[in-house]
């Protein structure tokens, strides 16, 4: 399956805050990161620059958006915090 047919769950950690996180999903990895240290993403302005602390790549896309939802649950923050 070529690259850009996956779909990436990903979660950014802030240089200027490293307590600060993101997660989101896109099929566009570098390209979404631009875009979050460009000040694209409302969201994640103000926190520039980020990295990506880590990427899960995912055949399907639904399968993607659910996990992404898990991981903005309270739950998933757990999971994510003491995990990632």
């Amino acid at each position: 399956m070529p690259a850009n047919q996956f779909t990436y769950v990903y979660i950014l950690r802030s240089e200027k805050d490293p307590a600060a996180h993101y997660t989101g999903c896109t099929t566009d990895l570098n390209e979404r990161l631009r875009k979050h240290n460009e000040g694209g993403v409302p969201h994640t302005a103000t926190l520039r620059p980020w990295f990506i602390e880590t990427a899960i790549r995912f055949c399907d896309s639904d399968k993607a958006r659910a996990f992404e939802k898990y991981l903005k649950s309270g739950s998933g923050r757990a999971f994510t915090k003491k995990h990632f």
